[in-house]
C-alpha cells in the first residue's frame, strides 16, 4: 500500500466521493441512521446493519456493487449511492439496482408477500432529474387512478446542488460536499471525517479501501475479458463446457450459466 500516493487524495476527499463514503459509512450504524432519517423525513429509524461495497454477483448478466447497503429493524433494505457523474445516476441504473436487490431478498419457498420494502437512494452532485427540487421520490403508480401501486419498491434522488443552510436536508447536502470536518453541521459525520483525514489509523483505512477497489477493478476487467472469450467459444459451438472453461479461465459452472443465459 503506497500511502504517499493517496495522501493528497485523502485531503481532497468529500463524502460525495464514493471511495471516501465507503470508508466513512462501512459499519457506521449511527451515521447511516442519521442520513436515512433525514432523507426519509423520519426520526425513528433503527438501522441494524451497514456494509460498504456489497457486491451482488450475476453469472450471466451484469453484477453490481452497492456503495452502501443498509438494513433497518423492520427488515427493509437500502442502497445508498453517491454519483458525481450524471451518467452514473441514469434512471435505468436505479431500476437495475432495485431489481438486483429484490432477487437477493427472498429465499426458496418464501412467499412473494414476504418480500420487504427496498430503497435505492442516489445522492448526486448535480440535479440529475433537472426539475429544481431538493429531493425526488419515484414510486410505481396506477396511472388511471393516480394511486400508488404499493409494491414496496422506492427510488429516491437527492439533489446535491441544492443549497439551504436551514433545513436538515440542506445541512446534510452541505456536509456531503464539505472537505473540512470543522465546517460540517452534523457531529456524527464530522467526527468520522476528521478521523479518516487526520488520524493515522483513519488514513490507513481509506488507503486499504482504495487499494481493494483498484485491485477489484482490475479483476473485474479480466473477468469481463474472460467472459467475452467464453461467449465467443459458445457461439462457435464445437467445444465442451470443460474445454471452454480451460480456454477462458472461468469455472465450468460459470460457462454453463452463460450457455443457459444464451438459450433462455
Amino acid at each position: 500500500m503506497n500511502k504517499e500516493k493517496y495522501k493528497q487524495a485523502i485531503k481532497d476527499f468529500r463524502l460525495m466521493d464514493d471511495t471516501f463514503m465507503s470508508a466513512a459509512f462501512d459499519g457506521n450504524i449511527e451515521g447511516t441512521q442519521l442520513v436515512l432519517n433525514i432523507i426519509l423525513n423520519r426520526s425513528d429509524m433503527v438501522v441494524t446493519e451497514v456494509v460498504a461495497q456489497r457486491e451482488y454477483k450475476n453469472l450471466i448478466d451484469r453484477s453490481i456493487r452497492l456503495d452502501i447497503y443498509a438494513k433497518d429493524s423492520s427488515g427493509k433494505e437500502y442502497d445508498i449511492e453517491v454519483q458525481r457523474a450524471k451518467d452514473g445516476s441514469e434512471c435505468r441504473r436505479a431500476r437495475y439496482h432495485s431489481s438486483m436487490m429484490d432477487t437477493k431478498m427472498l429465499k426458496k419457498k418464501q412467499k412473494f408477500s414476504e418480500i420487504k420494502d427496498s430503497y435505492v437512494i442516489f445522492i448526486t452532485e448535480t440535479d440529475a432529474l433537472g426539475m429544481g427540487l431538493p429531493i425526488y421520490h419515484i414510486e410505481r403508480t396506477v396511472l388511471e387512478m393516480q394511486t400508488l401501486f404499493g409494491d414496496g419498491s422506492h427510488i429516491i434522488y437527492v439533489n446535491g446542488s441544492y443549497e439551504d443552510g436551514k433545513s436538515p436536508l440542506g445541512k446534510l447536502i452541505h456536509d456531503f460536499k464539505c472537505k473540512e470536518p470543522g465546517e460540517m453541521n452534523y457531529s456524527v459525520l464530522a467526527e468520522k471525517v476528521d478521523f479518516l483525514k487526520n488520524d493515522e489509523r483513519g488514513n490507513d483505512a481509506v488507503c486499504e479501501i482504495m487499494d481493494k477497489l483498484n485491485k477489484e477493478a482490475t479483476e473485474e476487467a479480466i473477468y469481463e475479458r474472460n467472459r467475452e472469450v467464453a461467449l465467443k467459444l459458445l457461439e462457435i459451438g464445437k467445444l465442451s463446457y470443460e474445454e471452454i472453461a480451460q480456454s477462458s479461465d472461468l469455472s465450468v459452472e460459470e460457462v454453463k450459466a452463460l450457455a443457459e443465459g444464451k438459450t433462455a
